[in-house]
């Protein structure tokens, strides 16, 4: 078994008026939110499909797909919850993440020490181990034109031995 294993996520949603907008697993006060079978935290889905990556356990739409109604409109934190037993019942656990969330407005820099604690405290990690960060795209494409949303995370993954 590889003892360190890299895997990367990416996920995008559309911005609509009238929706709440949720980022690592905190509601963030804005007139747009995503579009999304669940509550559309592109965050919580981009490290979820780091992780299952790093893992070779596929990615977030074959454990979670938008066609199951079970997940219609669900907190992504129990998609995140779910994600890292099965990282872990694979043997795995997490040296480090890190993640961008690319979105023109609203800044979103002052709610990041909280989205770091509340997705350390749901994957039972460090919060040290998380790094999120923000950026805009320069008004360039759909983040830029405020159509759409996306994140970015990157993650390692330690093999775990039996007995250590």
């Amino acid at each position: 078994m590889t003892p360190v294993r890299i895997g990367n996520g990416f996920d995008v949603h559309r911005l609509a008026a009238g929706r709440p907008l949720w980022l690592g697993g905190i509601r963030i006060p804005h007139h747009k939110g995503s579009v999304a079978h669940s509550d559309g935290d592109v965050l919580i889905h981009a490290i979820c499909d780091a992780l299952l990556g790093a893992a070779a356990l596929r990615d977030i739409g074959v454990h979670f797909p938008d066609t199951d109604k079970a997940y219609k409109d669900v907190d992504s934190k129990q998609l995140l919850q779910a994600t890292m037993q099965l990282v872990r019942s694979a043997g795995y656990e997490v040296g480090n993440i890190d993640a961008v969330v690319c979105l023109e407005q609203p800044k979103i820099k002052d709610y990041i020490p909280a989205m770091r604690e509340t997705l350390a405290r749901v994957m039972g990690i460090a919060v040290v181990q998380l790094s999120i960060k923000a950026t805009t795209c320069e008004q360039l494409g759909y983040v830029g034109r405020e159509e759409g949303v996306s994140a970015y995370a990157v993650t390692i993954l330690q093999f775990k031995l039996e007995n250590s």
